[in-house]
């Protein structure tokens, strides 16, 4: 990481505190922060769910509960991790309602536009991989596969992820490097 990198990070971080501490005022400063997670919140939800309207409502849920608790966020770790800790709790109450866990549907995650990847090839190539991954899906444990959608769907880093999972973060790399070791024996080593 260059020092140009640091700054930016540590401006961008400045920037959502700020951002965070204005919404617990304002709901125009919410928006933003809205803005800002909604598709990352979608994708997560999606990934949980077999279609997009209960994505959906999780979503909506979980933007609702985060505008209801924001005076209460504390500012310890980060404002993704505590937005995503109330994602993955809508999530497990989801399931808890339908008394089944039923198969995740990546297919609709899996189809978004990729506009971070504008190079045919490659997009081509990871779709590739994204087929194969949710041929695998079904065969991760449960924990690979939070850890996975907390890393890749909703772009979480590891500190955000092991206090979404409340886990240390030397165990959350432990179960994100063996469930990316499940997959690449699976998808990459044909």
């Amino acid at each position: 990481m260059t020092v140009t990198d640091v700054a930016a990070r540590q401006e961008a971080e400045t920037d959502e505190a700020s951002l965070v501490e204005a919404a617990r005022h304002d709901y125009a400063a919410f928006e933003r922060l809205y803005r800002r997670y909604v598709t990352r919140v979608y994708r997560y939800c999606l990934t949980h769910t077999s279609n997009a309207r209960d994505a959906e409502d999780l979503t909506a849920q979980t933007f609702v509960a985060a505008l209801e608790g924001i005076k209460g966020y504390r500012g310890r770790g980060s404002f993704a991790a505590w937005l995503f800790s109330i994602a993955w709790r809508k999530c497990k109450d989801h399931h808890r309602r339908r008394y089944k866990i039923q198969q995740e549907s990546l297919d609709n995650a899996t189809e978004l536009p990729d506009v971070e990847t504008p190079d045919p090839e490659q997009r081509a190539q990871r779709q590739e991989i994204l087929a194969c991954i949710k041929l695998t899906w079904p065969y991760l444990s449960e924990d690979r596969r939070d850890v996975i959608r907390l890393r890749f769907w909703a772009g979480l880093n590891t500190a955000e992820t092991a206090k979404v999972m409340g886990r240390s973060r030397g165990a959350v790399k432990m179960l994100l490097s063996r469930a990316i070791k499940d997959l690449r024996e699976r998808c990459l080593d044909e």
